[in-house]
């Protein structure tokens, strides 16, 4: 790597660890922009990715969506088009040299607006998988460095975070991976209606799922909508659903104290037979076994 590059991403690193001094995800005085400290190289953890861009500044991370596996780093950097469920671990990290991660949420207004103002093209191919790792740029990186800087000038915020954020959206978008946000951000497109069936499940995905009906929602026959689903997401609406309830119970049953049962019922399961056969399957133990683990480690 060029000598700048290294600099720019030591800078970064600074950045982070002069506003962060403890393990933890933070949000900053930034809107959207929060930072990621950890120390330790960490078990899966299990999340729902929002729409947003992810830049490593130190250490290394593993993303699995569905059947896939993302690896990102300093030299690259990950962005989610849509809420996607997920299972992350750090894989390089030490408490002499903690992994560092800045997470942008990205407003598909605003990108929309880049994307005018900008006349980029839009291809007619569909808009493929909503998470993408690529390379990180000196242009791209030295505008999130610029927007982290914000930081020490809060009075500037309000005047030029929103400037800053147009120019890292619109230096994501000249990487020709990414077409995707172009297509979700398009009103209309295939992307958007198929975002838009996203964002209601997540809102509703303890209710029983009817293809047909969110097929309807997206304007799209029922064999078309779930070939698109899958493509945009790496599983069936059927998965993608089932990752979101187990997830949820998982939370409840850590931060709730339910029993798995209480659980099940909550999230949409009708049958706690069901439910913990599917829990084992997602996280190698029955519901309560893994909660006690989890209570154990933490």
């Amino acid at each position: 790597m060029e000598d700048w590059f290294m600099e720019g991403i030591k800078e970064l690193a600074e950045l982070i660890e002069r506003n962060v001094k403890m393990d933890g995800t933070y949000e900053t005085s930034i809107p959207g922009l929060q930072f990621i400290r950890t120390s330790q190289i960490s078990e899966p953890v299990y999340s729902v990715y929002e729409p947003s861009l992810c830049v490593v500044a130190q250490g290394s991370k593993l993303v699995i969506l569905g059947k896939e596996s993302y690896q990102y780093d300093s030299a690259s950097y990950l962005t989610a088009s849509v809420h996607l469920p997920i299972t992350g671990q750090i894989l390089k990290a030490s408490p002499e040299e903690p992994y560092l991660c800045i997470n942008l949420q990205l407003d598909m207004n605003q990108i929309f607006e880049v994307v005018q103002s900008s006349n980029q093209e839009i291809s007619s191919e569909s808009p493929g998988r909503a998470l993408v790792v690529s390379l990180i740029n000196d242009s791209l990186l030295e505008a999130v460095i610029r927007l982290v800087k914000l930081l020490e000038t809060p009075q500037d915020i309000p005047v030029l975070a929103t400037s800053i954020k147009r120019e890292i959206i619109y230096r994501v978008l000249q990487n020709d991976q990414y077409d995707t946000l172009k297509h979700f951000a398009l009103v209309g497109s295939q992307a958007q209606r198929i975002a838009k069936v996203i964002g209601m499940l997540n809102h509703k995905f303890m209710e029983p799922l009817k293809v047909d009906e969110l097929a309807r929602e997206a304007k799209m026959s029922s064999s078309s909508f779930y070939n698109h689903f899958k493509e945009v997401t790496g599983m069936s609406p059927i998965q993608y659903q089932k990752q979101l309830r187990l997830q949820e119970a998982r939370r409840l049953l850590l931060t709730e104290n339910l029993e798995a049962a209480e659980a099940a019922f909550q999230v949409g399961y009708e049958s706690p037979s069901h439910f913990s056969r599917e829990y084992s399957r997602k996280f190698g133990l029955p519901p309560m076994k893994d909660i006690q683990r989890l209570r154990e480690m933490f």
